[in-house]
């Protein structure tokens, strides 16, 4: 899940206009389902498709294995799908999906994204552009149990298509960072197991880099790569077979999806460094 972006301060969370329940609540129940469900779908088509021609104009961009997440995309109804990537710029969601055709980015049930409360809430107009694009706040140091990862458990449970950023904030140095383990708990306690599908991304913190002045640096090589979906069905049936405690059930998945990520990053290392 994405923490990107100065530490949360308690003093600035609570002064913030929507705290995290309150904008959960609102995202469980909007008060004009209809009207908000169309505004959220324009939202955030009209973002994605916007970050998808700006950036194929700005950027030398290879893809790789696109095919595995159009699949993934294409799955049953009620199967629910966690994508994670690693996190090097403020602009990995939505860029990342911009490879996508178009009715991929347009469809009423687009990703949600678990986004820092204290980056993307902090002033109304921001925070229900947010909720309207489906992103759900996450607050640093809150823990496994917070309000943002419950939403997140229930939307997948439906069968929804959640995007984590395991590291828990930008890392454009792309240094070993341990996964929270929050995406643990979101396949442990899923009704029905998830396609988990790993993503990386080399590059994106060469066009923006994550700091001031946060200026656009055009035509710098990107590097999008499709991992495999993980086979981490065995594992989660085992755990729940074995009921050890919940940290540890949460501990033990996430490990193998990080090990899975690392392999991926290798890989995908190797196909941005070829000439």
């Amino acid at each position: 899940m994405t923490l990107s972006g100065s530490s949360g301060d308690v003093s600035v969370r609570r002064s913030l206009s929507l705290d995290t329940r309150t904008v959960v609540s609102r995202l469980r129940d909007p008060t004009f389902p209809v009207l908000w469900n169309t505004t959220s779908r324009l939202v955030s088509s009209v973002v994605v498709l916007l970050a998808k021609y700006a950036f194929h104009s700005l950027s030398l961009v290879n893809v790789y294995n696109l095919d595995r997440l159009v699949k993934a995309l294409e799955r049953p109804k009620g199967i629910p799908l966690i994508t994670l990537s690693n996190h090097i710029s403020t602009i990995d969601d939505p860029v990342m999906w911009s490879p996508l055709k178009n009715k991929y980015l347009t469809q009423k049930d687009i990703r949600w994204s678990l986004v820092a409360h204290e980056v993307c809430y902090t002033n109304t107009p921001l925070a229900y552009f947010f909720m309207l694009t489906r992103s759900v706040p996450i607050v640093r140091g809150d823990g496994v149990y917070q309000e943002g990862v419950n939403f997140a458990i229930e939307r997948l449970s439906q069968g929804d298509w959640v995007h984590v950023f395991p590291e828990g904030r930008i890392n454009d140095k792309m240094e070993y960072t341990r996964f929270k383990w929050g995406v643990g708990r979101m396949i442990y306690e899923c009704l029905e197991m998830p396609i988990v599908l790993p993503i990386h991304v080399i590059g994106l913190e060469q066009l923006l880099p994550p700091r001031p002045p946060y200026i656009i640096r055009p035509f710098k090589k990107v590097t999008i790569n499709h991992g495999e979906p993980l086979a981490l069905k065995h594992l989660v049936e085992e755990l729940k077979d074995a009921q050890p405690p919940p940290e540890v059930a949460r501990k033990n998945i996430t490990d193998a999806i990080q090990l899975e990520a690392m392999t991926l990053k290798k890989d995908t290392e190797e196909l941005h460094n070829k000439p």
